[in-house]
């Protein structure tokens, strides 16, 4: 019994190693790769929000509403790469309205120092 279930368990590791999907592919070290923009933003989350740049935070969100379309329409279906670039789009959604809440901010000031 133990011996078939050892075999069986090989068996699907083995099928997960050559499969399109595993380690061996792109498919796999690509979404690897990306969860650098996620760990870089969360880390990023921290900091003031006057570090924050509007244009290359606002790339990062078109980016990565794009390739999780590409990772839905490549064949086979990449889910690893959707869920990591879903993930980026919501680290960078957050830091965007951080960055928009920020400059809200220093323009109200501007206004009340104006109106003085």
């Amino acid at each position: 019994m133990t011996q078939l279930r050892e075999y069986k368990v090989m068996e699907s590791i083995r099928a997960y190693l050559n499969s399109p999907m595993g380690p061996k592919t792109t498919h796999f070290w690509g979404p690897m790769a990306n969860w650098g923009f996620v760990i870089s933003g969360m880390m990023d989350a921290n900091k003031p929000p006057d570090t924050i740049s509007g244009n290359m935070t606002a790339v990062l969100c078109v980016f990565s509403m794009l390739c999780m379309r590409f990772a839905w329409m490549v064949r086979p279906r990449n889910h690893m790469l959707l869920t990591c670039h879903a993930a980026n789009e919501s680290v960078q959604l957050y830091q965007l309205s951080r960055w928009l809440g920020h400059q809200r901010n220093l323009q109200q000031k501007e206004d009340v120092a104006a109106f003085k």
